[in-house]
């Protein structure tokens, strides 16, 4: 018999995943080793030794090309950041809908929204157990204590205001009280729940039996009126769960009351170890419907296929739907896809053999259970013109390469050269999915010798028109273009051959000083920049084009922001669509100058995200018919734009930069201390790379918050090193260190190249000195002043061993010829800094 038409329907369909909740950022506190396991405290020191725990680990480090440990999936998590593994896990989940129950809490979880990037449809599960307890957590609306009839009245209007944001409800009551609900549970009991609940302070956890009924009654006649269906968790979960509880049978009460008779169940997670009862309450009730996911994938591959088979020994196959609970981590989600394929396509191979279907049904059966069903069930629209026809079906499992080159024509391969500037190659995307994603773009060697003025290989740095590289994109970073639909954008590497890294690529000149500090040290450095830019307006004086600054305002002008909102509200949906988080922004002291605030994330990452922004930024304002630019000094007599750089250390997901307590001298621990110990001794080498042409030391000056003595301080905006303590973070501590010396003409991976390859420096021998609480400018004679020209960095690098050694002799010597042509041309053309307006 043969099943290679069913195997190919169940690896490539795409999945609707009828229940999940939030990913966490990489620095949450939530533990990755949790992922694998329902256990918590000191039991989940025995997970690794479960069989799912062995297998999913081993799942998890094929899918990366890492080795099999946990240490080395960590340490690749980390090193490549949130996007790059969300990107792998969920390519390869292949997931087209996810319905996220955003009620479970975790430390720093992403909104919905976040997961938008991820899947083409992302629909909320509205966790009736958490909205209570939230309105229970604030006053009451006349001030006063709460009351049942209060308390249900606000319930319900939240309820029903939240019904077009939603496609389902959830309760727990599994976890609190058990499943066997008192469908006439008195207003009385209930009312003494309230209070004794109340009674054990804030915030609220509601554990009384006859206030969770009432809730969970409360809840059905909602449900029923606006046609919500309801997810029931049944079976295990963690120890706060009493087994017995929560077997499916026990809602008896529920599914006999004819009241709730159109109300729709979901029995969640199999409801293992009692997954035959599940089946049968299917089998008999209208209204029961079933779910698989946390069975699969955290039993074993028996108790997986024992699992579905049980469920499928009665229940009939069009309410059975897949699912991956997956939570906290990507991997989750793609463990869940992986597994249900696996299991289900075994599940339905025997039902075949033993001759319960024929291989036409079982495949119907695997786009019912994977898709169909939940579809329908939940309502979701997934531009299938008819799920009933078998024509159509098609439509939702095709897989996502041919459903991208359906409606994407061309990808642009993006590349920042030594002198920071941004370049690509457009390329088909036929050609890029059947090329280039293997053999990579040829590019000459020159193109990393250019200049910020002439588009040739500077004397003195090595290279020149002989000698090809292949520019290797980086599929992490593949992002559709916001402002230009049919087109997609990536970051390349740089390599000799495919797998052979370059050795004056700037992005693997970052991947190596961070492995090393990684490698030395086990820390691993977090960035977030600010970015200053002047939006200019073209207008003709005596018939030649001139830009202007749009406005004249002053420092967060309200008339300024009024002014260019839409430009800004279409940069921030944008970068929205790229999972690049906005922090905050505002009108800059310039005359029409602003400023983003990107939020902070592993070094590798910040550095493309901000090459990302710049994009987003010049992009949108050209729609607008306005010029962006990021040069350092745009007009000698205003203020200088930056790139300001936040910096913190992290290990094991916890920020070490900040001291423990407040009993720290600066706030800092004293790695954090070493670390910018380095950076501040190798200040001068590094502006360099942070400051790389002749305009930006224009920028540079005393009395400018530009940073231009060889110091740091506490809060100090004139020190070019400033400890920063943003809000919420507790007194008597900082949580990162700004740089401000760092422009929009530098590359960023090779900016933070240089700041961790100093780092590790201090890390090793340096201690910081005492801050300066003054204005540096006041001490002038007292303190170093840092390089006023590039003249003066270049000689400073020239000097210095240690980042030659760690960054590379090669592309030091490059770096160094390009820096001294620039500082040739534009002392020979002192006007020709106006042009940098068009490149940067």
């Amino acid at each position: 018999m043969e099943f290679e038409e069913l195997r190919e329907v169940v690896e490539n369909i795409e999945l609707v995943d009828g229940h999940a909740h939030n990913i966490v950022s990489l620095d949450s506190s939530f533990p990755f080793i949790q992922s694998f396991s329902e256990a918590t405290g000191p039991a989940l020191s025995y997970a690794p030794y479960s069989l799912s725990f062995k297998r999913n680990l081993k799942n998890i480090a094929e899918l990366y090309g890492c080795d099999s440990s946990l240490q080395a999936v960590e340490e690749y998590r980390r090193a490549a950041g949130l996007q790059s593994i969300c990107s792998i896990c969920f390519e390869a989940a292949n997931i087209s809908a996810v319905l996220i129950d955003d009620g479970l809490k975790l430390d720093k979880k992403h909104g919905l929204d976040w997961h938008k990037s991820l899947v083409p449809f992302v629909g909320r599960i509205l966790r009736i157990e958490r909205l209570a307890e939230e309105i229970l957590d604030q006053a009451s609306p006349d001030g006063s204590i709460w009351t049942l009839d209060v308390f249900i009245e606000t319930f319900l209007k939240q309820l029903r205001s939240a019904a077009n944001k939603i496609v389902g409800l959830k309760s727990i009551a599994a976890y609190r009280s058990g499943l066997e609900i008192n469908p006439h549970v008195t207003k009385k009991d209930a009312e003494e729940g309230l209070a004794e609940d109340l009674c054990s302070g804030k915030p609220v956890h509601i554990t009384n039996k006859s206030l969770i009924d009432y809730i969970f009654v409360s809840s059905l006649e909602v449900a029923q009126f606006l046609d919500l269906p309801l997810q029931i968790h049944t079976g295990f979960g963690d120890k706060d769960l009493d087994l017995r509880l929560s077997n499916p049978l026990h809602l008896r009460a529920i599914l006999e009351d004819k009241r709730f008779s159109k109300c729709r169940f979901v029995l969640l997670h199999a409801s293992y170890p009692f997954s035959k009862e599940a089946s049968y309450l299917a089998s008999v009730y209208q209204q029961v419907y079933l779910d698989f996911g946390l069975a699969i994938p955290k039993l074993s591959v028996q108790g997986m296929i024992s699992s579905i088979k049980e469920l499928l020994e009665l229940a009939p196959t069009k309410k059975v739907m897949f699912s991956t609970d997956a939570y906290a981590s990507p991997e989750t989600y793609f463990l869940g896809a992986k597994r249900a394929r696996e299991v289900v396509f075994s599940v339905l191979r025997d039902t075949c053999i033993d001759g319960d279907l024929l291989v036409g049904e079982a495949i119907e059966v695997a786009k019912d259970i994977f898709a169909l069903n939940a579809a329908q069930f939940y309502k979701i629209n997934l531009g299938v013109k008819d799920f009933a026809s078998k024509d159509d079906m098609h439509q939702i499992y095709l897989k996502k390469s041919d459903a991208s080159e359906s409606d994407v024509s061309l990808i642009r391969v993006i590349w920042v050269d030594a002198s920071g500037q941004h370049r690509c190659r457009v390329v088909p995307v036929k050609r890029f999915n059947d090329i280039v994603t293997k053999y990579g773009v040829g590019l000459t060697f020159a193109c990393m010798g250019m200049t910020s003025a002439v588009d040739g290989p500077a004397d003195g740095t090595n290279l020149s028109g002989t000698g090809e590289i292949r520019l290797m994109p980086d599929l992490s970073t593949r992002w559709r273009i916001p402002w230009q639909k049919q087109e997609e954008m990536i970051m390349a590497d740089m390599h000799l051959k495919p797998g052979e890294p370059w050795e004056y690529c700037p992005r693997e000149a970052l991947r190596k000083v961070s492995r090393l500090l990684k490698e030395e040290f086990n820390l691993v450095l977090n960035a977030g920049f600010e970015i200053e830019f002047y939006l200019l307006k073209s207008v003709l004086r005596e018939g030649k084009e001139e830009w202007v600054p749009i406005d004249f305002t002053p420092y967060c002008s309200t008339a300024a922001y009024d002014a260019v909102s839409p430009v800004f509200q279409e940069v921030l949906a944008d970068l929205h669509s790229l999972n690049i988080s906005v922090e905050q922004l505002h009108a800059e002291a310039g005359k029409g100058q602003f400023e983003i605030a990107l939020g902070h994330t592993v070094a590798t990452k910040a550095a493309d995200n901000l090459i990302f922004t710049r994009e987003v930024v010049r992009a949108v304002a050209r729609k607008h018919g306005l010029l962006a630019t990021f040069v350092p000094k745009f007009a000698l007599d205003d203020i200088g734009s930056g790139s300001h750089v936040h910096l913190s250390l992290w290990q094991n997901g916890e920020n070490v930069f900040m001291a423990s307590d407040s009993s720290s001298k600066h706030g800092m621990s004293s790695v954090g201390e070493k670390f910018m110990a380095g950076v501040l001794h190798h200040l001068s080498s590094i502006l360099a790379f942070t400051a790389p042409v002749p305009n930006s030391y224009d920028r540079i000056q005393p009395n400018t918050w530009s940073g231009a003595y060889q110091c740091w301080g506490k809060e100090n905006r004139e020190a070019p090193l400033r400890t920063a303590c943003p809000p919420g973070v507790k007194d008597g501590v900082v949580s990162n260190f700004e740089l401000k010396s760092f422009d929009g003409c530098a590359n960023p991976h090779l900016g933070l190249a240089a700041i961790i390859a100093s780092g590790i420096d201090g890390l090793r021998r340096l201690c910081l000195p005492q801050p300066i609480d003054a204005n540096p400018a006041s001490l002038d004679g007292k303190l170093q002043r840092l390089p006023t020209s590039l003249s003066e960095s270049v000689q400073a690098l020239e000097k210095d061993d240690i980042l030659r050694d760690m960054i590379g002799e090669k592309l030091l010597i490059a770096i160094k010829g390009i820096r001294k042509a620039e500082i040739n041309y534009y002392s020979l053309n002192k006007d020709a800094y106006k042009q940098l307006i068009h490149r940067y």
